[in-house]
């Protein structure tokens, strides 16, 4: 099969997958953690997760916006 699909650029390393949902298109699914530490080769941690929440989690790109995982976190813990 087929699929085209919207990437990250820089954080390839950082892809864990695909994600598809119900009568959506497929999207891509990113470690967070992985993500961060791609960050820190070029900035300190607490500006890499400044970037990532402000620049990365925070940009919508249409249906195909790639998903941000956070691998093996209690999702009880991120309620708003």
């Amino acid at each position: 099969r087929h699929m085209t699909v919207l990437t990250a650029d820089g954080f390839d390393a950082a892809i864990i997958g695909v994600g598809r949902r119900c009568g959506q298109e497929d999207i891509v699914a990113y470690d967070v953690r992985k993500v961060i530490d791609i960050l820190m080769e070029t900035m300190p941690e607490e500006d890499a997760w400044d970037y990532y929440e402000f620049n990365i989690v925070g940009g919508w790109h249409g249906n195909q916006t790639p998903v941000w995982v956070m691998v093996g976190e209690d999702p009880q813990e991120h309620e708003d």
